[in-house]
């Protein structure tokens, strides 16, 4: 029986100008990855500082730069149309590979510094039970 779930893996941002790099690792019993999605604590910093490189199974899916504001969704979408579309695509080893950037940018521009925080990579997917 196939049942759809959804996985969350967190990054944790250090600062701003930051590069992080992280690998997941899925379960086996994942029969296909059907999309994802990004989100954060701080949804402002990931729009207009956010890019990353994802791959899945060593095949890049988004490369370098790609900017996180088009991986996002707003409250205005409905729920189930909120990933972004990877059509079943096969999991393969199982290994999702996430290289996010943070670059500083003249639209936040603030005297403080800026915190860390969060990036959240949802994949939704589907699990043989």
């Amino acid at each position: 029986m196939i049942k759809a779930v959804r996985k969350r893996f967190d990054l944790q941002v250090p600062q701003a100008g930051a590069t992080v790099s992280q690998t997941f690792e899925l379960e086996k019993s994942i029969v296909a990855i059907k999309g994802l999605l990004l989100t954060s604590d701080r949804d402002d910093l990931l729009y207009y500082q956010g890019s990353q490189r994802i791959e899945i199974n060593k095949e890049e899916i988004f490369p370098e730069g790609y900017e996180s504001r088009l991986l996002m969704s707003g409250v205005n979408v409905q729920p189930n149309k909120r990933y972004y579309d990877l059509s079943n695509m096969n999991p393969g080893n199982g290994q999702i590979k996430i290289d996010y950037t943070d670059t500083p940018s003249a639209a936040l521009a603030t005297t403080a510094k800026q915190p860390a925080y969060r990036v959240s990579l949802y994949i939704d997917c589907d699990m043989e039970d």
